[in-house]
C-alpha cells in the first residue's frame, strides 16, 4: 500500500473547504431584469482582401430597443457560415445609448454565437467598465429569442460602485 502524501491531500481539503465556503459573508446583489422587444437592421459591408471567398461577412447592426431599456445601438458583427447546413458563428460589439432604471447613458455589449448543426448557444454581456453616464458601473448578462418574427431580450443587470 502506498503511503497517501500529506501535502497534496491538505491542498485539496483546503480547496473543498474554500469553494464550499466562497460566497459565505459576502454580500450578493441581486440582480434586476429588464425586459422588451427590439428592432434590428443588419447591414452587409464590403469584404475585406483577407477575407473575401473565406465565407467571412461582416455587418453593420442598428438597433432600437423598447420596453424596460429604451434606445438605441449600433455596432458591428463578424460572422461566418460553413457548408454545413445549421453551422454557423458569430462575434460582435455593440455601443448601446438610452435609458434603463430612468438612468441615461451608454454601455458595450459583447456577442459570441454559435450554430451547431442547428443548435444555438448565445452569450451576451456588457463588457465591464464600459458604461457611461448615469450607467456607469453596469455590469449583466443579455438573452435573446426570437419568435414568430419579433426580436425579445431579457437583460440580467446590476450597478456596482464603480
Amino acid at each position: 500500500m502506498r503511503p497517501v502524501r500529506a501535502a497534496p491531500l491538505a491542498a485539496a481539503l483546503a480547496l473543498a473547504a474554500l469553494v464550499a465556503h466562497a460566497g459565505e459573508g459576502a454580500e450578493r446583489k441581486a440582480m434586476s431584469v429588464a425586459r422588451g422587444t427590439f428592432d434590428v437592421q443588419l447591414i452587409p459591408q464590403p469584404a475585406d482582401e483577407d477575407a473575401a471567398g473565406a465565407a467571412l461577412g461582416r455587418l453593420v447592426i442598428d438597433k432600437q430597443f423598447h420596453g424596460d431599456l429604451q434606445g438605441t445601438s449600433r455596432g458591428q458583427m463578424l460572422a461566418f457560415s460553413s457548408g454545413v447546413e445549421g453551422s454557423a458563428g458569430y462575434v460582435a460589439l455593440e455601443r448601446v445609448s438610452g435609458t434603463l432604471e430612468g438612468r441615461s447613458g451608454s454601455f458595450v455589449l459583447q456577442h459570441s454565437g454559435v450554430m451547431d448543426r442547428g443548435e444555438p448557444r448565445l452569450e451576451v454581456t456588457v463588457v465591464p467598465d464600459s458604461g457611461a453616464g448615469d450607467l456607469a458601473g453596469l455590469a449583466g448578462r443579455m438573452t435573446i429569442e426570437i419568435a414568430d418574427g419579433e426580436h425579445r431580450y431579457v437583460f440580467e443587470y446590476t450597478f456596482g460602485e464603480r
